[in-house]
């Protein structure tokens, strides 16, 4: 099946809305999507560097915080 879009005439609120539509059709059942290879390799690197103190998990109110600083 092939789905055709009239990708340049939407505007970027309608484009979010289809992708939003597409993300829950496929998290209905995510055992019919697999993550690649590379996510746990990415995982599994992110997890030794918590373990050995090299990163630390950030609040989310902090992070947006920083980022509003960062950017003003």
């Amino acid at each position: 099946m092939s789905a055709t879009l009239p990708l340049a005439s939407m505007t970027t609120a309608e484009k979010l809305q289809v992708m939003e539509q597409l993300w829950e059709d496929l998290c209905r059942d995510e055992r019919q999507v697999t993550s690649p290879g590379w996510h746990g390799d990415v995982l599994a690197a992110r997890e030794a560097r918590i373990a050995s103190g090299e990163a630390h998990f950030s609040d989310l109110e902090e992070v947006k915080t920083r980022l509003r600083q960062k950017l003003a």
